[in-house]
C-alpha cells in the first residue's frame, strides 16, 4: 500500500513539474510574437494612488527597460507634450477604446498602458503595486499583462556589534534613508521585475528565440533591498 501511495505521488510530482516547464514566454504572450510589435507608445500612468506624484516620476522610468528588452520607444517627454496638446494625457479614457488613431498619428504597433494601485512609504521602505498592459494599435487585443506588488526595503544594516546602541543608529540610519530616497527607485525595481519577461523586441538579438524561455508569473509579489 505503502508502495501505491509513494508511486502515486511521484506521478503527481512529475506531471506537476511537466506542467510548469510548458509555461513559456511563446505561450504566455503568444499575441506578441503573433504581431511583433516594433514601435511603442507609452502613456501616461493611470494613478490610482493616494501619491499626487506617482504618474510623473513613474512615467520617466517605463521607456528604459522597454528599449533594452529591443523595442524603439517613443521619447516619453515628446510624446507627453503632443499627449497633452491633444487633450489626450488621461490614460483611462483610452483603455478600452480604439487605439487606432494611435498608430495613425505617431505610427505606433502598440501602446503601454501601466496603472498605478499602490505607491506609499511604509515601515522603512517603499510600498508599489504596478500593473502593466501592452495592447495591439491594430487590432485592441491585450498583447502583454503583468503587474508587481513590490516593497523597496531601506532599512539599514551596519552590522555593527554595539548591541542596543548600534541597533538604535541603524533605526536612524534607516528612517533617514527612507526620507531621502526618491520614489522612483522603487518604480524602476518594479519596472524591472514586470517588464524583464517580455518578449524580446526586433532590435534585441534573442528577437524571436526566447518562445520556450519559461515565463515568469504573471502576478508578481515581491521584496527587495
Amino acid at each position: 500500500m505503502k508502495r501505491i501511495i509513494y508511486f502515486i505521488l511521484v506521478c503527481c510530482l512529475v506531471s506537476s513539474c511537466g506542467m510548469m516547464s510548458t509555461v513559456t514566454r511563446g505561450s504566455q504572450y503568444a499575441k506578441m510574437y503573433e504581431e511583433k510589435p516594433i514601435t511603442l507608445l507609452v502613456m501616461p500612468p493611470i494613478n490610482n494612488s493616494t501619491n499626487v506624484e506617482a504618474k510623473d516620476l513613474l512615467y520617466t522610468s517605463i521607456s528604459r527597460p522597454l528599449i533594452e528588452a529591443g523595442y524603439y520607444v517613443f521619447s516619453p517627454l515628446l510624446a507627453m507634450d503632443i499627449l497633452k496638446a491633444e487633450s489626450a494625457y488621461d490614460a483611462e479614457l483610452f483603455f478600452e477604446s480604439s487605439l487606432e488613431a494611435f498608430n495613425n498619428y505617431f505610427g505606433a504597433d502598440a501602446v503601454v498602458f501601466s496603472v498605478i494601485d499602490k505607491w506609499a512609504k511604509k515601515g522603512l521602505g517603499i510600498e508599489t503595486k504596478i500593473r502593466y498592459v501592452i495592447k495591439s494599435a491594430y487590432t485592441n487585443e491585450i498583447l502583454f499583462d503583468r503587474s508587481c506588488d513590490l516593497y523597496l526595503d531601506l532599512s539599514v544594516n551596519s552590522a555593527s556589534s554595539y548591541g542596543l546602541l548600534g541597533a538604535l543608529v541603524d533605526l536612524a540610519a534607516s528612517a533617514i534613508n527612507t526620507a531621502v530616497t526618491d520614489h522612483i527607485v522603487a518604480a524602476r525595481k518594479a519596472n524591472y521585475f514586470i517588464l524583464g519577461d517580455i518578449p524580446r523586441g526586433q532590435y534585441n538579438p534573442d528577437h524571436m528565440l526566447d518562445k520556450e524561455v519559461s515565463a515568469g508569473q504573471k502576478d508578481i509579489v515581491a521584496r527587495v533591498k
